[in-house]
Formats: structure tokens, sequence, C-alpha cells
């Protein structure tokens, strides 16, 4: 999710410097974007033909439960990280790089449970 966000402020940047690779508009990229970021975070769900409401309820709720967990802590972590370094005055570090340091913390482990 990290590496998404870190995508997404890329390709805004190469728009405003008028890139000639860049998209026209982040506009265009941002379905791309969120389609690929979903793709990558939700589990794929088989629903058997005959199943029952609750059933269906109980899938989706075991299946998704934990990936919007996920999805929503990697938001926040990425936002708290962001805020941080912009509240503190940062002008030594932009913000892919602040994104990128917290993608390598968070695949060293640093953020797992009882870590």
């Amino acid at each position: 999710m990290i590496g998404i966000l870190t995508e997404a402020q890329e390709i805004r940047r190469a728009v405003e410097d008028g890139d000639e690779k860049a998209p026209e508009s982040p506009s265009e990229v941002a379905p791309r974007v969120i389609t690929q970021m979903l793709n990558e975070m939700l589990p794929h769900i088989r629903v058997p033909a005959d199943a029952t409401p609750q059933e269906v309820t109980h899938l989706l709720a075991t299946a998704l439960g934990p990936a919007l967990y996920t999805m929503v802590s990697g938001f926040t972590l990425a936002f708290t990280s962001l805020a941080m370094a912009h509240d503190e005055g940062r002008t030594d570090v932009s913000s892919a790089e602040v994104l990128q340091t917290l993608a390598l913390q968070v695949e060293a482990g640093r953020f797992d449970e009882g870590a």
C-alpha cells in the first residue's frame, strides 16, 4: 500500500512537472492505482451458489475484516508519518522519502505485532 501511495505521488509530480511520459492528469491514473491497490490487498472470495445470506455475510466478514484492518492501519501509519514530518518542519526529506523509509521499516517487521 505504501508503494502505491509513493507511485501516486510520483505520477502527480510528473504531471505537475510536465514530464512527457506522464499521463495528462492524475485523474487518468487514479482508477488504475486504486484498482491495483485493491487487487493486491483484498482477498479473492468464493461464495457457493447455494449460500444463504447469513453465510455470505460470514464469508465476507471473515475474509475482508483482516484486509480492511491492514488497509486502515497502513493509511493511518502513512498519514501519521507524513504529518509528523510536516509538523516538525522537515524540509530535508520529501514525502516520497518519508514513505520509502516507512516502507523499509514495515518490510523489516518493525510494526509487526509483538515486535
